[in-house]
């Protein structure tokens, strides 16, 4: 069951053009089209996204809030999370930060604004965008998040390489995610389930070196926030040289 929630979060396309809506006094940009789309061709991800909070709150929300609040992130900070899903993470961001959350799917959006008010979320602003291709200027922000969502998309470098791009040089990459075990006896028996989880959507054999591979970002650390945790947190420096290069390149 664990391994079947990253179906929700599953990302194919992008979406370019956007238009303001307001949901409970919130900003939320969505594309201009009637039709957004479905962002994966698993029926499950449709299936389940009503019931992604009442199936998942207490297996993911405690993790996240406790590794963003291990961030310290200050006043006047600039957050963005990728793959947002229903909002889980939401009341995890402090008031004082600038932060904006993104997801493919409209569906989980809608879910995430009805849980959000102008007195208490007036901080957060929720974009409709594909995380492999976002809208965001080079070195934007602060921080950058990512919670159960690498293994999901089509092209987890890619994925990765934009979290990294968009990041500020020294800022923060921070992922959540399920990395294929180093120790071989468990990574053998979790690749058993491999064939299953990729006709859903995602996969179990994205190492952590493998996601780490050629991107800018140094690792500070990774850990579990606790031992039976199938969950890895990982916590990257984007390297102020490689950003200061790449500008110089362009």
């Amino acid at each position: 069951m664990l391994y079947a929630v990253t179906s929700l979060r599953s990302a194919a396309s992008a979406y370019h053009a956007f238009k303001s809506v307001s949901a409970n006094g919130i900003t939320m940009d969505m594309p201009n089209s009637a039709s957004s789309g479905r962002p994966h061709s698993s029926k499950i991800y449709y299936d389940l996204s009503g019931l992604y909070d009442k199936i998942f709150e207490r297996v993911f929300k405690r993790r996240i809030f406790q590794v963003v609040n291990r961030l310290n992130i200050p006043a006047g900070a600039r957050v963005l999370e990728v793959g947002v899903g229903t909002g889980l993470s939401l009341n995890a961001y402090p008031r004082h930060a600038e932060v904006t959350c993104v997801d493919l799917s409209q569906d989980m959006l809608d879910i995430a604004a009805e849980k959000m008010t102008k007195a208490r979320h007036g901080h957060i602003k929720l974009m409709q965008m594909d995380g492999q291709n976002l809208k965001f200027d080079t070195d934007e922000f602060d921080y950058v998040t990512a919670f159960h969502v690498v293994t999901v998309v089509p092209d987890p470098a890619k994925l990765v390489n934009e979290l990294t791009r968009v990041c500020k040089p020294d800022g923060q990459v921070v992922i959540i995610n399920h990395f294929r075990s180093p120790r071989p006896y468990i990574s053998a028996i979790v690749d058993l389930a491999d064939p299953v989880t990729r006709r859903l959507g995602w996969s179990t054999r994205l190492s952590l070196d493998k996601a780490m591979e050629g991107q800018s970002l140094a690792l500070q650390q990774s850990y579990k926030t606790s031992p039976w945790s199938l969950f890895t947190v990982v916590e990257a420096r984007k390297f102020a040289e490689a950003a200061a290069a790449r500008r110089r390149a362009v």
